[in-house]
């Protein structure tokens, strides 16, 4: 075993980065892609050791050996170099996706058809059956989250849109704020001024990380060790002012959810993400307790059947367990696939609830008797 693909974690709660990985990642060596993956823990972000983003420092660096493994550590994949794509389903849609990442301010969706020989509307429904988004969409997507990183460390925020690929400062202000979750000057501030309070409870999975903004609730997270979640969170939100705080009215409920004890979700939410991305969130809160979908099921019933991939990648990012109930989403077969908080844990809630649910069919029928 190399150096590259050996672990590079001393332990469980600490991945330090080999020197072999980072001259990879320094060198933005191809070779290295599909061997590991890196985080970035100032942006929450993961991408391929190419990537072509700007080069991290060496302490923010994590480095997991799947794209899997960073998910579940709470970093979202890099929409630039697509490190969680390395099974692309369409080559053509792998190329389309490259050059609508490009830097290139000019690139536009009909340019991007006509070099594929497609036309326009050809490119627009392979997106949407493929990704469930639109090219202008995705395009929008990748400029904000490269806008999201460099926004902090430019000078102004009009050198950051034209960095990050943005043809004038009009197409920014027009899709950043949807897109970034938050105004330009508030999302280079790093959130600075936003107010985020959490406790850390024990629950019948371990530990869990409950933190809430004047919204409602946006980070859910379950784990063993009490600092690794706080750390999660607080690489979510590195600029905001974050603080134990005391228990909200509604926390009591939140904790009888985790436990099993409690099915209503009638709790405030502050869900950040794409729109695709909320829309997906929006749907599995459809999904009845002790009831599971596929990927292609939930893909289908959001009218993208194609989708499938992005719905799992959706799932994947969402940030709030089991309120936001992604656990409920297996493979093809009833498999139980990866979870962001561990597969034994996504093994008990599924048994769990398809327990509590025999149980209260058993109770109806004595009742209609």
């Amino acid at each position: 075993m190399d150096s590259i693909t050996a672990p590079s974690e001393k332990s469980p709660g600490m991945r330090t980065v080999t020197a072999a990985r980072w001259e990879a990642i320094a060198r933005r060596d191809r070779r290295a892609d599909g061997r590991f993956v890196y985080a970035v823990k100032t942006t929450g972000v993961f991408c391929r050791p190419s990537c072509g983003s700007r080069l991290p420092r060496r302490e923010n660096v994590e480095t997991f050996a799947t794209p899997a493994a960073a998910e579940r550590a709470g970093y979202r994949a890099c929409l630039r170099c697509r490190p969680a794509d390395d099974a692309c389903t369409s080559p053509r849609l792998a190329r389309a996706c490259r050059m609508l990442a490009s830097d290139e301010p000019s690139v536009r969706c009909r340019d991007v058809a006509a070099a594929l020989s497609m036309t326009p509307a050809s490119l627009s429904r392979l997106f949407r059956e493929e990704l469930g988004v639109s090219p202008r969409a995705y395009r929008l997507r990748v400029l904000a989250e490269r806008a999201k990183g460099g926004l902090a460390k430019s000078a102004s925020v009009t050198d950051a849109l034209y960095t990050s690929g943005y043809s004038s400062p009009s197409r920014f202000y027009a899709s950043a704020s949807t897109e970034l979750g938050m105004p330009p000057a508030r999302a280079r501030a790093g959130g600075t001024g936003e107010r985020i309070s959490f406790v850390v409870r024990a629950c019948s999975l371990g530990r869990v990380l409950v933190a809430w903004t004047a919204k409602g609730v946006c980070d859910v997270a379950l784990g063993d060790d009490d600092e690794a979640l706080v750390a999660g969170m607080r690489a979510r939100f590195p600029r905001a002012s974050i603080g134990k705080a005391s228990a909200p009215p509604w926390l009591r409920d939140v904790l009888r959810i985790v436990d099993g004890e409690q099915t209503t979700r009638d709790v405030p939410l502050d869900l950040r993400g794409t729109a695709f991305q909320e829309r997906v969130w929006r749907a599995l809160r459809t999904i009845a307790h002790g009831e599971t979908r596929t990927y292609e099921e939930l893909a289908r019933e959001l009218g993208v059947p194609r989708a499938a991939r992005a719905v799992a990648r959706a799932c994947a990012t969402n940030a709030v367990a089991i309120l936001v109930p992604c656990h409920r989403v297996v493979r093809k077969g009833g498999a139980i696939s990866g979870y962001r908080w561990g597969v034994d844990r996504k093994r008990v809630l599924l048994e769990r609830e398809s327990l509590a649910a025999a149980k209260r069919d058993r109770v109806d029928g004595r009742s209609r008797a």
